[in-house]
């Protein structure tokens, strides 16, 4: 009987322990997560697209996006991603999604990445001070996304 008590108290105790540490693990994450650096995460993301990134810089793009639901600098860029990648439907969705929250956001415009000659990356502006307007720049890249998939061929039926 005695046997039985001290292996359920250690039972108790290893569960204790266990539970302890998840929620340890649980509370670093989140405050990993609630310390990402947004300014800092899409000039990094931005410095990965100008690499040739495009994974890595999508990956920093969805944490800025789960911080900053609706970011219009990581939307774009998202979106100059979705076109290296052929997504143009995905690509259009962002910018489209990007341009509500875009007027009066300030990006560096001597720093662009052109992707697939056709949409093209802004480099945020330290302490948004920047030198253009994005949300002009957004509408840019939806014109340019819209003439890129009108002219791409259906499958098996040639231009549209």
């Amino acid at each position: 009987m005695k046997r039985t008590a001290i292996t359920v108290v250690c039972l108790v105790l290893a569960l204790v322990l266990c539970g302890a540490g998840l929620a340890f693990a649980a509370a670093k994450k989140a405050k990993a997560e609630a310390e990402l650096d947004v300014g800092k995460a899409l000039l990094d993301s931005f410095d990965l697209i100008e690499k040739g990134k495009y994974d890595a810089a999508d990956k920093i793009i969805d944490q800025i996006l789960q911080k900053d639901p609706g970011n219009p600098l990581a939307l774009n860029n998202k979106a100059a991603i979705m076109v290296k990648k052929k997504k143009l439907d995905k690509a259009d969705t962002y910018l489209n999604q990007a341009l509500p929250r875009a007027k009066g956001y300030m990006v560096q415009v001597n720093r662009v990445c052109s992707i697939g000659g056709i949409c093209q990356a802004f480099k945020p502006a330290p302490g948004g001070q920047g030198n253009q307007d994005l949300a002009q720049l957004v509408m840019m890249n939806i014109d340019m996304v819209k003439q890129y998939m009108s002219a791409e061929p259906l499958a098996g039926k040639g231009l549209r």
